[in-house]
């Protein structure tokens, strides 16, 4: 790998997301706080600075047209690790310490949603906007938007931006990169805007009703209200919540195209989406069947908390409607098997994709009707085309990989907390980037009473559960780490 293009590509970054830092602060003056400007400044200023430094170490490169894959992987990795670090200093400033402050700004970042926040009464309106337009940020991706608004990317623009999503396939709705990247930002904006608008006009406050659309639309989760959706009491807000939540955990490229350019076609015939829609069909219904039958709600209630529940894990968006922790085993055990699918490829939703899912139904289906008939030749075909070898092995490998960090991961916070709910309902909550979970971690707690070396696990795990695991296990090779600054190549 060449240092100057790594270097200097995540200066260039740094330097633009030092002015992005700079909202907040403009939401403080707006709210006449201004004492809470200095710390956004403060952190943009760092943001200036380490971009200029790496800028100068990088020797001002700006032609990143020869760049590889490894170093595409490691520019995205080192993005969100350091934008978290910078994102982290105002949380700081408000009062958390440095390890609370890390885990809050990498949960925004990643959208998982897990707040470390006990008393939401002692912070600003500007925390609360940052913690939403962090979520925002990272739902369609910093490299994407950066790849979208910075032309000095160019060709590498590719690598990066597959890098910072690495779905089981690479989907382009334009021949440039760039112009692919600007469309998916176009409808996630357009979409946030309309759910502003909606809600609005359903009787949220306009700024809950714009930090709470832009956790919806990146599928994050956190919300002004320490209560989440529920404490607005209102089931017009509760449904149009569930709306664009499902939106969200939606393969955007598609939405593009039907919102965008009237093609209705690509999404309904679409294999994923229509697993997608069976899963939280046959799920909610059964979820709410459940509700009403034993935990005796009106049915009304129980078809709306239901749905608004199966959307909001499916899509790892983490926002409730009510107190799930409260609720049977039978209603958290559907909740819980959600987590383990997650949203489409292509959305702001993380989990293990709603894709793979649906591959590993189809290899399995495959291997039995292979014993059958030993001589056929069965392809596995998703929308009509044959899955190739190589895209099935990467598949098989990252769902095999997302098993054993999930055992791994929970085994070990398992015997720090000495509570084995913590343990894998926490992992899974982080890994798949779905914030909540049950108990001390559920929708109306926190992650705040953790011992450090569980939320040092955690962060770890929203990361790289953010990144799909691809970079995290490509940094294992030792031969990912041979650097160069006089590669000519």
């Amino acid at each position: 790998m060449k240092t100057p293009f790594i270097s200097s590509a995540l200066g260039i970054i740094l330097l633009a997301f030092g002015g992005i830092i700079l909202l907040p602060a403009a939401v403080a003056v707006i709210d006449h706080d201004y004492r809470s400007t200095t710390p956004f400044l403060i952190a943009s200023c760092t943001s200036f600075a380490f971009g200029l430094i790496c800028r100068w170490h990088g020797r001002f490169c700006r032609n990143f047209d020869t760049m590889r894959r490894t170093e595409g992987l490691l520019i995205v990795t080192l993005t969100w690790i350091v934008a978290a670090a910078i994102g982290a200093i105002p949380y700081v400033f408000f009062g958390l310490n440095p390890l609370d402050a890390y885990f809050e700004a990498v949960s925004g970042f990643t959208t998982t949603g897990a707040t470390i926040l006990i008393d939401f009464s002692l912070y600003p309106k500007s925390f609360f906007f940052w913690r939403s337009l962090s979520q925002w940020l990272g739902g369609m991706g910093i490299i994407v938007l950066f790849v979208a608004i910075l032309p000095q990317f160019g060709v590498a623009g590719r690598k990066i931006f597959f890098a910072e999503a690495p779905g089981p396939t690479e989907e382009k709705i334009t021949p440039r990169i760039a112009h692919t990247a600007k469309a998916l930002w176009l409808i996630y904006l357009l979409l946030t805007l309309l759910e502003i608008v909606c809600l609005t006009a359903a009787g949220m406050p306009l700024f809950d009703a714009v930090c709470n659309s832009f956790s919806t639309m990146a599928a994050g989760g956190f919300s002004p209200h320490p209560q989440s959706i529920m404490g607005y009491q209102s089931s017009a807000i509760t449904w149009i919540v569930t709306i664009f939540m499902f939106l969200s955990g939606a393969n955007f490229a598609l939405q593009y195209k039907l919102f965008l350019r009237g093609k209705s076609r690509p999404l309904f015939t679409n294999d994923e989406f229509q697993f997608y829609l069976g899963i939280v069909v046959v799920s909610s219904l059964f979820l709410s069947i459940i509700l009403y039958s034993l935990q005796g709600g009106t049915a009304a209630n129980s078809i709306r908390d239901g749905l608004f529940q199966i959307v909001s894990i499916i899509t790892t968006t983490g926002f409730s409607s009510v107190d799930f922790a409260l609720w049977t085993v039978a209603a958290q055990t559907t909740l819980f098997a959600m987590m383990y699918v997650g949203a489409c490829a292509g959305s702001a939703g993380g989990g293990i994709k709603v894709v793979r899912i649906l591959f590993a139904f189809k290899f399995l289906k495959r291997e039995i009707d292979q014993i059958v008939h030993p001589r056929a030749i069965l392809p596995i075909k998703i929308d009509r085309v044959t899955v190739q070898d190589d895209v099935q092995r990467q598949m098989l490998s990252f769902l095999l990989f997302y098993i054993c960090l999930m055992i791994g991961s929970g085994l070990v916070v398992t015997m720090i907390e000495q509570d084995a709910l913590i343990g894998f309902v926490g992992t899974a909550a982080t890994i798949g980037n779905i914030g909540p979970g049950f108990g001390e971690i559920g929708p109306m707690g926190t992650f705040g009473n953790l011992h450090p070396l569980t939320k040092a696990i955690f962060i770890l795990d929203m990361i790289v559960g953010r990144l799909e695991l691809i970079p995290f296990l490509a940094m294992l090779c030792p031969e990912f780490w041979t650097f160069s600054r006089n590669d000519q190549r």
